[in-house]
């Protein structure tokens, strides 16, 4: 899974907005509707044009030198709003996950205090969460109103700030806020493909890792096709794969499928095999032999029991699932950072494919053994994935719906 480094430094401008001149007493007033509200303001724009919210007409915009993000204040100083816009995908990407965000605002500006409050409502926006808290940044601390919520295209994170929060304050943003427009760009996808259930089919094998990288398993590859694109997955091969260019692509793919970790799990068996184990050998005597008479720590000597546990009851094949969605996951790769044409990448796909399916009777048998190929590569356990490869089969687009024992054939 890819992780973000975070462009800190950036972010932090964005309270520019705020810091520069002492807040002063927000106002109170009456009970207001949002109608009212919304009659003393007018549209502001992120300067890219891809998201925009109603604020007090009188305030003046900041330039928080982020063309997705949004601060504008009041002429006084004592009130301003600040909206950060996180695209999911592209070359703008700052965070792989609402958390992610979370994180971000929350260690960036000091948050404290925070309390879960009413939130608003914001239209084609969803998971919207909010709450009071105090924001402080340069030395300034004021009361804030902040408010998380996701489109398809993008997390947000839109703060209101004010020395001492009003009630009427919160009100005034909650109008604003039911105002929100999102233009997401149109993304370039060059994949010229139909996307047909075999398609699906190759997307579907690894779906779990283009989940976890929140990429878009209803693509091949996890991403559109574009230069972004590439140089997303140009950055992510090497530092996961070694692979830097065509060649370097092509020898990885060569080892995972003559090899792969399967070999070398096959082989360590047969070691433990060669010592006198079997499989009715208990795992604490596999431990302990392997302690006594042969030097292991207790770390390394269970993680070999586990493995041989797991070759005894599944055979030679117990991991091949690792190593062939793994393949699969590659072309995909390959295809985005542009080492592979479309044809290429979906040529070798049906091959894979082909030569993985006769193996397993399910797409539960082939998790199964991904699985454990990622227990045996991890040293550890897969909770984390295969709790997320059960809510994946609950979703609308669920991409285990396609019949595991279809005929794949060549559809482009």
């Amino acid at each position: 899974m890819i992780t973000k480094h975070f462009r800190l430094q950036a972010l932090i401008l964005c309270l520019i907005v705020f810091c520069a001149i002492p807040f002063l007493q927000g106002c109170g007033g009456g009970v207001k509707t949002p109608e009212e509200y919304l009659s003393n303001m007018k549209e502001f724009s992120t300067p890219d044009k891809t998201a925009s919210i109603y604020l007090n007409q009188e305030w003046s915009e900041e330039d928080l030198q982020m063309d997705c993000w949004l601060g504008a204040g009041s002429k006084k100083g004592d009130k301003a709003v600040v909206l950060m816009q996180f695209p999911k995908t592209g070359a703008n990407q700052l965070a792989d996950s609402m958390n992610a965000v979370t994180e971000l605002v929350e260690t960036s500006y000091q948050i404290s205090g925070k309390t879960d409050t009413e939130a608003p409502s914001i239209p084609d926006m969803s998971g919207i969460t909010a709450s009071t808290c105090k924001m402080s940044a340069g030395g300034v601390t004021g009361d804030a109103y902040l408010v998380y919520g996701e489109t398809d295209y993008a997390y947000y994170a839109l703060s209101y700030i004010a020395d001492k929060m009003s009630d009427g304050d919160i009100a005034s943003f909650k109008a604003s806020c039911s105002k929100f427009h999102e233009e997401a760009p149109e993304v370039e996808d060059n994949f010229a493909s139909e996307m047909t259930d075999t398609i699906r089919w190759f997307n579907a094998s690894y779906a779990i890792l283009t989940d976890l990288n929140n990429w878009d398993y209803n693509l091949f590859g996890g991403l559109p096709a574009n230069d972004d694109s590439a140089a997303i997955v140009q950055q992510l091969l090497p530092e996961w794969w070694d692979v830097t260019d065509r060649a370097s692509a092509d020898e990885t793919m060569e080892w995972i499928l003559s090899e792969g970790h399967r070999t070398g799990f096959v082989e360590d068996a047969q070691t433990l095999e060669s010592f006198g184990v079997t499989a009715e050998t208990a795992t604490d005597d596999i431990v302990s032999m392997l302690i006594s008479d042969y030097g292991l720590d207790e770390e390394d000597a269970k993680s070999y029991a586990k493995a041989y546990g797991m070759y005894a009851e599944f055979g030679p094949d117990a991991i091949s699932g690792w190593d062939y969605c793994r393949a699969m996951n590659l072309l995909g790769y390959y295809y985005t950072a542009g080492y592979y044409s479309e044809q290429e990448a979906l040529d070798k796909s049906l091959e894979v494919a082909q030569t993985m399916q006769p193996l397993f009777e399910s797409w539960d048998g082939l998790i199964d053994s991904y699985l454990r190929g990622y227990e045996y590569w991890a040293d550890g356990d897969s909770e984390e994935r295969r709790t997320l490869y059960e809510e994946l089969k609950t979703r609308d687009d669920n991409p285990y719906a396609i019949d595991f024992k279809m005929g794949l054939e060549k559809t482009w």
